[in-house]
């Protein structure tokens, strides 16, 4: 027997019908949201960033694969890492099937990563993944974004993350909980694991001049996390008792 409320069938459809309409007005209001991001505006970029690609070395502009947008995902995956994020990693394998649609679209998405090419394609290969995938290793483009500080800012407070400033709880050592054991599971310390950040930013192309347009961070995630959306519609939710995630490769046969 359930420890769960239980009622008829007119009962849930009572209270299904007030959920309704809570959640249509999420929506309108999500729709509201959408279009506020797209009315912000625009920052010409004129700093000079190079990535390296399975095409050879790129600019910004390059990575839009001749589109007018591109969508950025911040991959934690740092130099030192033996393998990458696994919570980006969930995340990757969500938007990994879409990207096609997203490219008929005229929008690339691509993921960027601070450790090298050759770490980033081995791990591409392991994980089966197709999308576009570049290094800005020896380059600002991450820490210009929020997606990577050093270890002066880490060890002085001055990171800037999610548009704050200070001290976070990631950054302190040594790390007890979900950071620790995210970090070992990336082959790395909390402390080397937390200096790379999660997030996704967004870039417009318009004669021949890249803009930024838009960047998210932390919880501002979890509509892009597909697992997410799936779990908050299953009968217990996220349930989560802690980094209950694995790699897919690393889930025994169910």
């Amino acid at each position: 027997m359930t420890d769960h409320k239980t009622g008829t069938r007119e009962e849930w459809l009572a209270a299904r019908l007030e959920l309704l309409e809570a959640e249509k007005a999420l929506t309108r209001r999500s729709d509201e949201l959408a279009r506020w991001r797209q009315e912000l505006p625009w920052v010409r970029i004129d700093k000079e960033y190079r990535f390296e690609t399975d095409e050879g070395t790129a600019s910004l502009a390059d990575l839009f694969r001749g589109r007018s947008q591109l969508l950025i995902y911040h991959f934690m995956f740092g130099p030192e890492y033996t393998a990458g994020c696994p919570s980006c990693s969930a995340i990757a394998d969500g938007f990994d099937g879409f990207v096609v649609h997203l490219a008929n679209h005229d929008v690339t998405l691509c993921a960027v990563s601070r450790a090298p090419l050759a770490k980033l394609q081995a791990y591409k290969r392991r994980m089966g993944w197709s999308f576009p995938w570049a290094s800005s290793f020896g380059s600002d483009f991450n820490y210009d974004f929020q997606a990577g500080h050093t270890k002066e800012q880490q060890r002085e407070g001055r990171v800037e993350y999610n548009y704050r400033r200070g001290g976070h709880a990631m950054d302190v050592t040594p790390v007890l909980g979900p950071v620790a054991e995210l970090a070992a599971m990336a082959g790395t310390d909390a402390a080397t694991y937390t200096r790379e950040r999660p997030g996704m930013s967004a870039f417009a192309l318009e004669n021949g001049v890249v803009y930024h347009t838009y960047s998210a961070y932390a919880r501002g995630l979890d509509g892009l996390w597909g697992m997410y959306q799936w779990l908050d519609r299953a009968p217990l939710g996220r349930n989560e008792p802690g980094v209950w995630w694995r790699r897919h490769d690393e889930y025994g046969s169910r």
